[in-house]
């Protein structure tokens, strides 16, 4: 396994000093969150897509994906009964498949809740059939460019769509396509309420990638999940992918989220 980290924790910092200062924690890979460098992803020239590659290649890191896929530009949906809105948001999501491929990404996490949701008027299973129909194309197009959509069962009280891995399994074997996987949450797993290792298991014939967070919103090792039982049961599945850091409560400051975080999965993970 390896040691990833988002860059939307650290506000105001330019790629290349989050780059040297994760590279000398012992950070492998950043994971990217697109509205950072722009609005529209569209505006972002070869010249400085290219530069990207280049900063994180002279620190020794790889650019492991792209997460926070749809907060811009507003009013994306995927299964939006209004054609126009979901045929753009099919558009942009290929956009950052490519945008993704040029800075040497392999991974796009598909979290976006409120781009999910059901909406109101709308059927659940009608949701569910825009949905597979949307990943189905949108995974046609990743194959071109060597990339993985990796969809995130995320917690109740985040979207209304697709909270276990139960069912996020049910939509991968429907979408059915090797380029469209799945990606498991810490935070995210705890709500469904039973242990991380069933978790896990019921996931892995599908797992390409991992958010190491815990039950408070911040790094791993500051609040309650059992890391033992979760790192364990990601090296008897045999994962050897990214463990990447995501929070989502930034307050103890940048520097001191991403330094606690690799010291404490270093008690678990070995090189």
């Amino acid at each position: 396994m390896y040691f990833s980290i988002c860059n939307e924790m650290f506000e105001g910092w330019g790629l290349e000093k989050i780059f040297s200062f994760v590279s000398g924690l012992g950070y492998h890979a950043v994971e990217i969150a697109p509205f950072t460098l722009a609005d529209d992803i569209r505006n972002l020239p070869s010249n400085k897509r290219k530069e990207i590659r280049e900063i994180s290649e002279s620190y020794n890191l790889r650019i492991v994906g792209l997460h926070w896929l749809l907060v811009s530009p507003k009013g994306m949906h995927i299964s939006t009964p209004d054609d126009k809105v979901r045929e753009f948001t099919k558009r942009y999501l290929c956009e950052l498949i490519k945008f993704n491929y040029d800075i040497g990404g392999k991974v796009l996490v598909f979290g976006s809740p409120k781009q999910r949701d059901v909406l109101e008027g709308m059927s659940y299973e009608m949701a569910w059939e825009r949905t597979v129909d949307f990943f189905r194309e949108c995974s046609k197009f990743a194959e071109d460019y060597d990339s993985i959509i990796a969809f995130e069962p995320l917690a109740r009280h985040i979207t209304n769509f697709v909270n276990t891995v139960t069912e996020a399994v049910k939509l991968i074997q429907q979408v059915n396509h090797e380029n469209f996987k799945l990606i498991l949450d810490v935070y995210s797993m705890t709500d469904e309420g039973r242990p991380y290792s069933e978790i896990i298991k019921e996931g892995k014939d599908y797992l390409v990638h991992f958010h190491a967070n815990d039950t408070n919103k911040l790094g791993p090792g500051f609040g309650d999940a059992d890391y033992g039982e979760i790192i364990g049961t990601l090296k008897e599945i045999g994962y050897d992918r990214y463990l990447s850091i995501e929070v989502f409560d930034f307050s103890p400051g940048p520097e001191n989220i991403a330094r606690k975080s690799i010291d404490y999965l270093k008690k678990f993970v070995t090189f």
